[in-house]
């Protein structure tokens, strides 16, 4: 996963970014960290509180803060957002019970003042799960086209694997970008990992 930063270098140069992973108990956050980090799998347990992990890439600094998704948590997580450049959402795509709390907390997120620049990559996660929901289904349902003020994107991946997780095509434009972002329409297949739908 470490990829997913590569395009970043000619943008950013040599100061600090901040990164941080959400998403609700349970939907691979942590997992999908270490994949950055190391490109391997690591046995995790539930994150209390956060985890937070640098990566330096040809002297780019980059801050990945891993922030647990129980319910006690979601209360405190506006207390990271501060400077914070991309938001990773990682969703539980068999999870379909409460995708309607995490379509609450991305809103909420969303209304931040101090996110009001950031760009969000959703990673709906799990996918090597048999019957779990595909991308379109879960951007119907969290109505993401409806979404103006933030550049996003939407990819199907599965983090113990690595599949569809290298992104740098998305975030190589940069927080703030939306407007240089390629005309393209629809959301790419939940079971085609590399699908790529920026918007």
């Amino acid at each position: 996963m470490g990829q997913l930063f590569a395009k970043l270098l000619s943008i950013f140069g040599s100061r600090e970014h901040k990164v941080i992973i959400i998403g609700l108990d349970n939907a691979g956050k942590t997992t999908i960290l270490y994949q950055f980090l190391m490109n391997e799998v690591v046995h995790t347990s539930p994150t209390i509180g956060s985890n937070v992990e640098e990566i330096i890439l040809h002297k780019t600094h980059f801050l990945m803060w891993d922030i647990g998704g129980q319910e006690n948590m979601r209360s405190t997580w506006n207390t990271y957002y501060s400077n914070t450049e991309f938001v990773i959402l990682v969703i539980d795509s068999t999870d379909r019970e409460r995708l309607t709390v995490t379509k609450e907390e991305l809103y909420k997120m969303l209304a931040h003042e101090d996110l009001c620049n950031a760009a969000v990559l959703i990673f709906a996660n799990k996918q090597d799960v048999k019957n779990s929901m595909s991308t379109s289904e879960i951007s119907k349902f969290l109505t993401l086209s409806s979404i103006r003020d933030h550049p996003w994107h939407i990819q199907g991946c599965c983090a113990l694997t690595g599949e569809g997780s290298v992104c740098h095509s998305y975030i190589s434009y940069g927080p703030g970008a939306a407007e240089s972002f390629p005309s393209r329409t629809g959301v790419s297949n939940a079971n085609e990992y590399g699908g790529d739908t920026l918007h």
